[in-house]
């Protein structure tokens, strides 16, 4: 293969070019999709390589004559300290005509971006109307994404922002000043003030209780991504109209779920529907004004590769 033929997307590429608005109608597109069939992916699959490190698979296709690939990622928790990245990989991205490789894509920025669209499109389907303030629980790079996506479906009037290190979330705040965002150290409190609460943390056991929430709550899970970590209790997830990102996925991989499962509180169809078959119109995602909505996000292949498609036309339009 000609090396001009193959295109390289390094990190300041995908920061430059991957902008909030066309990510967001890019997991729009890529999820309707994949509820309805047009899409094909595999579940992650996931070879562990010695104590807290992991190499994982998560392949493809946009479409029966449309671009496929596979991202490829490390996850090296034992690096979890300052200045040490755990995430890294690419997405290789093939077209679909000779099916030849056209570009190599940095895999932790597309990441990063097309997570937080996610969520922002989520978000957009399944949060009131009239929702105006925003709860982030979390510090770390999501953390920041989510502040940078999630105003452009709501107009927040307040962001609150909550940490285990309340001078992390301070920092935080005073980053983000120009869109009125505040650290707050009462989470409880926080919570029962919040209209859209989103969970983007590394806990093991649960930071949010379903007591605190009020009626007509949009809550999104976003940090855990695989059975054992859990974000919120049993209650939260009970009483919760819930939206998986995928339906498959969920029944694999969602751990606030399988453990309520596990605990017989509740059975597979206590997942309402996936989130493209919202935005399809064949499952309805809010009820009524005081319906308690949950979106579980666990990150799919189709939504790299549709990041990085749209990418790479906008490299070669």
């Amino acid at each position: 293969m000609d090396q001009n033929d193959l295109t390289i997307i390094d990190a300041a590429e995908v920061r430059r070019r991957l902008d909030y608005p066309s990510c967001i109608d890019a997991m729009r597109e890529a999820m309707r999709a994949l509820s309805a069939g047009t899409t094909r992916q595999l579940l992650r699959t996931m070879i562990p390589l010695g104590e807290a490190r992991t190499f994982a698979q998560m392949p493809g296709a946009l479409g029966t004559h449309d671009m496929f690939g596979a991202k490829l990622v490390s996850v090296f928790g034992d690096l979890a300290a300052p200045g040490r990245r755990r995430h890294r990989g690419v997405i290789v991205l093939f077209e679909p005509d000779q099916g030849k490789p056209v570009a190599i894509v940095d895999a932790e920025e597309v990441t990063h971006i097309r997570t937080a669209a996610a969520t922002a499109m989520a978000t957009d389907a399944l949060a009131r109307e009239d929702a105006s303030t925003l709860l982030i629980v979390g510090t770390g790079g999501q953390a920041r994404t989510h502040l940078e996506a999630l105003p452009q479906v709501r107009p927040f009037r307040r962001i609150l922002i909550w940490g285990r290190d309340p001078a992390k979330a301070a920092a935080l705040a005073s980053d983000y000043s120009c869109i009125e965002a505040q650290a707050v150290e009462d989470l409880p409190e926080a919570v029962a003030e919040a209209d859209v609460v989103c969970t983007l943390t590394a806990a093991s056991q649960p930071v949010l209780r379903g007591e605190w929430v009020r009626p007509g709550t949009h809550v999104n899970l976003v940090g855990s991504s695989g059975p054992g970590p859990v974000e919120c209790d049993h209650e939260m997830v009970v009483r919760a109209r819930y939206i998986a990102d995928s339906r498959a996925s969920a029944l694999d991989a969602a751990a606030e779920f399988l453990d309520a499962r596990a605990a017989g509180l509740l059975g597979d169809d206590h997942i309402v529907g996936e989130i493209g078959e919202v935005l399809l119109g064949t499952v309805a995602g809010r009820t009524s004004a005081d319906d308690v909505t949950l979106y579980k996000s666990l990150g799919h292949a189709v939504q790299d590769l549709a990041a990085a498609a749209h990418l790479y036309r906008s490299l070669k339009t």
